[in-house]
């Protein structure tokens, strides 16, 4: 998969791209069937499947607190590759980028690169106050060359898939229902100290203050998670980066 930093780095040799736009936090359930519809789309129009995404949170500026992670960012990407994206653009949402209007966004991604269209659901909006709406969008596809396809949101057990009901299960402890909605036990990746403590460059969703029955690296182990967010691992683990540790 061709990783692109930013919309500015998008080139004429990245060929004709079908575009789908999200944080993608988690990669769950319904992510990946916006993939697998993603895929189907780019293929019906000659087109590389492509993935739209950002190098934080876009709460953060619109609201001043993004959420904690349930993916981290390197995993996101692997996974992104490991579901059949052959391109990903990781854009840096600043004020700039929140106060863009929707059709200026897409113009600049349409002077750069051949744009097969775009992949949205019905909730689906993006823009200078969530102007691109599937409707809006589509009307400019009309005009200035590139198709919309809309598809449902997925839904389990009768409610959309959602990456806050994903963190609101893993707050509460219900790490089952998480592993449902993400379709894999959840995990952290961190850096682990000698002292078997993991530390994360960015918050991360933390199951309540317990102990918990994880695997580390292939190994059985016990994760601590102390009222205060940090998070021990019993053994004597040597320190390194990039620290999987799987619930469950």
């Amino acid at each position: 998969m061709i990783v692109v930093e930013g919309v500015r780095g998008l080139r004429p040799e990245h060929g004709r791209l079908f575009l789908v736009l999200g944080v993608f936090d988690g990669l769950h359930r319904g992510h990946l069937y916006l993939l697998e519809q993603l895929r189907a789309a780019a293929e019906a129009r000659g087109a590389t499947p492509a993935v739209l995404t950002f190098d934080h949170h876009p709460d953060e500026v619109l609201t001043g607190s993004a959420p904690a992670l349930l993916c981290d960012p390197a995993e996101r990407l692997e996974r992104l590759d490991a579901a059949g994206v052959g391109l990903t653009v990781v854009h840096h949402f600043d004020v700039e980028t929140r106060m863009t209007p929707y059709d200026a966004f897409v113009r600049s991604i349409v002077e750069r690169i051949d744009l097969a269209g775009f992949l949205m659901t019905p909730e689906s909006a993006f823009g200078y106050e969530r102007g691109g709406t599937p409707a809006a969008v589509t009307a400019l596809g009309e005009r200035l060359g590139f198709d919309v396809v809309v598809v449902p949101t997925l839904e389990v057990d009768g409610r959309p898939v959602r990456s806050a009901d994903i963190r609101a299960a893993i707050a509460r402890g219900d790490l089952g229902t998480a592993a449902n909605l993400l379709g894999r036990p959840y995990a952290l990746v961190g850096r682990l100290g000698s002292n078997g403590a993991l530390t994360f460059p960015m918050p991360v969703a933390l199951p309540p203050a317990g102990d918990y029955a994880v695997t580390f690296e292939s190994r059985a182990s016990t994760a601590s998670v102390a009222p205060d967010g940090r998070v021990t691992l019993a053994g004597g683990f040597p320190g390194g980066p990039g620290a999987r540790v799987v619930f469950g």
